[in-house]
């Protein structure tokens, strides 16, 4: 074989990867075209756009082919077959499941990361990545409560950031295999799903889970806790773990933190809290209020792009303890003796990650740019908002009307004289609302039975979103009653 020539070639056809300035100016012109059409269609329109039945996607429709394409074919697909359907993250009218937000600023973040793609692992490698996450950790920290002393990790979202803190919880206890069935964690039945999933995952799978019942504004038990863990600890199990809620995803409950606390210190128990949807709402005064006891937890974790408006992929988990979050997650390799990997100061020391974006910087550019005080301003916004549509749902006959918001959700239904076709009507209700797409609501299941949700979360739902859905809503429900 000739190798200097086979080089020669391979060269030749391996260059087109980096663009040259020309090339990557009518790229980004043609990305941006692209980004600006899809936030239009976040600012008009439909939130949900159906799709009609030509326009169906599948997976041969990104096939990888060896050949190559233009860049503005390859646009114009995107436009066609994910900017032009679907679900408008970030429209003022999508009060969904955990609402997301489109940033802009977040996106340029993700942009330049990936574009300058510094390794962020360790420390050595660019001392300004590692620093400027600590002094994210560092301000999400102080609005949380904690004081000095505290580690923390940037993740891709609350589920990590969930297991994070449970691996730590785990080998501060100094759980060993044989321990675990006779180990006991202790959380609310409206505990999001990654609390178990997280559990499995870090091998705890096979520990006593305690699903403990709610008091009727959905918020844990206190006494039914206080009885489990005295009854457990009599029957020699071992606790360990009390989870709180900072806003459920169901109701937007914040639990008793301080009575929480209480209790996982009589009992010696690691006290978590998951404030993935909630704990950025500590920002404002207002929900600084309804969190109050979140500081006294050991861990907790929040996702950024919640209740903190920046696009989706970005988590935070806090450990009080800084050591135990370094302890649990710290390993080393001979090959990285040149990066400085042993150093504990690197973020890959507190977190199941080596290699990872830039994710610090789709958190800071924001904040940068723009201050804190227009995110502490949505979020009592939201709180307000909540507090409105709840007064507003108040005057509409035969809805059924959960708690107070404590946060941003409101959960109702509509509840006629006859029970046996109430379910039927609901879903027809939440099916007429999709398929209409001016608005995009979810449901969940309250005491066996389904309720509609209300997430106020968005950063451009206003006022006005708000007396239009509910203006939708007294129309349906009037045919409903009329009928």
């Amino acid at each position: 074989m000739d190798i200097v020539g086979r080089l020669n070639f391979l060269e030749k056809q391996r260059k087109v990867i980096n663009l040259g300035i020309d090339e990557r100016e009518r790229c980004d012109a043609l990305a941006v075209q692209l980004i600006n059409d899809a936030i239009a269609k976040k600012e008009k329109g439909p939130a949900y756009r159906v799709a009609p039945s030509k326009a169906q996607v599948v997976a041969d429709d990104f096939a990888i082919s060896s050949s190559a394409s233009d860049m503005e074919v390859t646009m114009s697909m995107l436009k066609d077959k994910i900017v032009s359907y679907g679900v408008q993250i970030g429209h003022p009218n999508y009060m969904a499941y955990i609402p997301g937000s489109d940033n802009y600023l977040c996106a340029l973040g993700d942009y330049l990361g990936a574009a300058i793609n510094p390794f962020t692992g360790v420390s050595i490698t660019n001392p300004g990545a590692a620093a400027m996450q600590q002094a994210l950790l560092l301000w999400v920290g102080k609005f949380i409560g904690y004081a000095e002393g505290f580690g923390g990790d940037i993740t891709s979202g609350g589920s990590l950031a969930n297991l994070s803190a449970i691996v730590t919880a785990r080998d501060s206890f100094k759980i060993e295999p044989e321990d675990i069935q006779k180990t006991t964690v202790y959380f609310s039945a409206h505990a999001h799903h990654s609390v178990a999933k997280a559990l499995h995952i870090a091998g705890m799978g096979y520990c006593q889970q305690r699903l403990i019942a709610c008091n009727e504004d959905f918020s844990i038990n206190l006494k039914v806790l206080e009885k489990t863990l005295k009854a457990d600890k009599e029957a020699g199990l071992k606790p360990w773990m009390v989870v709180g809620n900072a806003g459920t995803t169901d109701t937007g409950t914040v639990d008793d933190l301080n009575g929480l606390a209480d209790i996982a210190e009589r009992y010696a128990c690691w006290f978590h809290v998951d404030g993935a949807y909630g704990a950025g709402f500590a920002l404002c005064e207002l929900g600084k209020k309804q969190l109050s006891g979140i500081e006294r937890s050991d861990s907790v974790v929040f996702d950024p792009h919640k209740s903190l408006f920046l696009s989706f992929g970005c988590g935070v988990v806090l450990v009080k303890n800084a050591k135990s979050l370094i302890d649990a997650h710290h390993f080393a390799g001979k090959y990285m003796r040149d990066t400085g990997a042993d150093a504990i100061d690197s973020p890959a020391s507190s977190s199941a990650e080596l290699t990872r974006p830039f994710r610090a910087l789709r958190m800071w550019l924001p904040l940068a740019v723009l201050g804190t005080e227009p995110f502490r301003a949505a979020l009592e916004e939201k709180m307000l908002l909540a507090q409105y549509a709840h007064d507003l749902l108040k005057k509409i006959n035969n809805l059924w009307l959960g708690p107070a918001p404590q946060l941003s959700i409101i959960v109702f239904r509509y509840e006629s004289e006859n029970k046996e076709l109430n379910a039927e009507i609901n879903q027809t209700l939440i099916d007429e609302i999709t398929a209409e797409g001016e608005f995009y609501i979810s449901t969940t299941e309250l005491n066996g039975r389904a309720a509609l949700r209300l997430a106020i979360l968005t950063t451009r739902t206003n006022r006005e979103s708000i007396d239009n859905f509910i203006a939708m809503l007294e129309k349906k429900i009037g045919i409903l009653n009329a009928a």
